[in-house]
């Protein structure tokens, strides 16, 4: 049986499996179930994958390039290539589906893992840089594979649906780090840097990812959720109308949503990228190295299932403005402790990564509130281009600050850009809100 039903453009004919998503909300409620266990199982696999450049990135760089004015470059680097993946990514699960938009991410983060670990036998710094602008494809995945869980989300689900996607990443995020001094033993004893050790984990983790999405993630919960949309318009001139009347609504939930999270990635980008270089110039080793960035990493994503539950009750602004807050004592702390103070360096950076959390998922939910389901997919990794991009600045600038200045005035300097998050949530308050309910209605909410 096929059955004909509206697209915004054209029709379209839906094959029988398809159709009985439409027509069962059991069903739809039963492939969203499923789609968070897949997506949760592919999180602890990338969060495994994207440790190792966060934490070993930039003394590996240092190590190669014997300047520490370049030590921000990996990250730079790894997040510029998030930025083009994730249009790609975004496109392709525009047009594909999920399952094989992230699953191409992932394994292509994989295949540049590797070639890091080719570049530290070689001792090549162009294939170094090549490979982590690939290798941040896999964190391109990483991060958008948070929009899945959405896509067959109610309002009321939707940053929970993101939380649990993100807290899963917990688990390997925060292993990765602290089996870098094991990883760095196990690369020397076959002759490879020790500090190439992760990039080993990395491209299992990423590999592991990328095939999890591509077998599991069926039916794709995007598809579903494109043709549960274009079958609940009923009439192609009140599409279009409703589409006119939302437009400024929409634009301005999508700038607010992407300012929020650009803000945070670019402050904790910054603080974080140089943390290990500080922390070296002070005495402590790899493995306290490791310590602090797992702490860091495992903020970013634990407070999650919290944070996702915080943002549907008490709303996205109230959260948006709890990230800037955060993100500023976490500067302050960061300045202001001692060097030498391995918890105080531990508090300020689990600081960073809370107020990270707090930023991204509110500005997700904002994301995914003013889009329709017909354009989300593209919109999403548009914005999450922005992301990147904001976090390979972060990462760039932050070698460079603390190059002719110090580690305290980059974090002072986080410290105060964070506080710009108030004015523009004050921004996003002036738009009534019956025309943003109206506007965010959109099917299964």
């Amino acid at each position: 049986m096929i059955t004909k039903t509206r697209d915004a453009t054209k029709l379209k004919q839906q094959p029988t499996w398809l159709q009985s998503y439409i027509d069962t909300p059991e069903r739809q409620k039963q492939l969203y179930k499923k789609t968070l266990r897949i997506v949760i199982l592919s999180q602890i696999f990338g969060g495994a994958g994207l440790a190792a450049g966060i934490t070993v990135g930039s003394l590996l760089a240092q190590e190669m390039l014997g300047t520490e004015s370049a030590a921000g470059i990996p990250v730079a680097l790894l997040t510029l290539g998030s930025a083009g993946a994730s249009l790609l990514v975004g496109r392709l699960s525009q047009r594909f589906g999920r399952g094989t938009g992230l699953a191409a991410g992932f394994l292509a983060g994989g295949l540049g893992a590797i070639g890091v670990i080719i570049a530290s036998l070689m001792n090549s710094i162009v294939l170094l840089f090549a490979s982590l602008l690939i290798y941040g494809a896999g964190t391109a995945s990483n991060l958008q594979a948070r929009y899945a869980g959405t896509d067959l989300a109610t309002a009321k689900q939707r940053a929970t649906a993101v939380s649990m996607a993100m807290v899963s990443t917990t688990f390997g995020a925060v292993a990765g780090p602290n089996l870098v001094d094991v990883m760095g033993k196990f690369a020397h004893s076959f002759g490879i840097p020790t500090l190439a050790g992760p990039f080993i984990l990395a491209a299992a983790a990423f590999i592991l990812a990328g095939l999890v999405l591509l077998i599991f993630l069926r039916p794709d919960p995007f598809i579903v959720a494109k043709a549960i949309a274009n079958a609940q318009e009923k009439d192609r001139t009140l599409q279009k109308k409703a589409g006119l009347e939302s437009a400024t609504a929409n634009k301005r939930g999508i700038a607010v949503g992407a300012t929020v999270m650009v803000l945070s990635q670019f402050v904790m980008t910054a603080i974080m990228t140089m943390t290990p270089i500080h922390m070296g110039h002070h005495g402590h080793g790899l493995r306290e190295v490791g310590l602090v960035i797992g702490f860091h990493i495992g903020a970013m994503y634990f407070p999650s299932l919290i944070t996702g539950v915080l943002v549907d009750k008490v709303g996205r602004p109230v959260m948006a403005v709890a990230s800037g807050a955060t993100l500023l004592a976490s500067g302050l702390l960061a300045a202001f402790s001692p060097a030498d103070s391995l918890v105080l360096l531990i508090c300020a950076l689990v600081l960073l990564g809370v107020g990270w959390n707090f930023g991204l998922i509110s500005g997700t939910a904002l994301i995914v509130d003013a889009t329709h389901p017909s354009i989300r997919a593209k919109t999403q990794g548009s914005v999450d281009v922005l992301l990147a991009l904001s976090g390979a600045s972060g990462g760039a600038l932050s070698g460079m600050v603390v190059a002719h200045s110090s580690f305290t005035v980059l974090s002072l300097s986080g410290a105060i850009l964070s506080l710009l998050l108030i004015p523009v949530v004050v921004w996003s308050r002036k738009t009534p809100s019956k025309k943003l309910r109206t506007s965010n209605s959109y099917p299964l909410d």
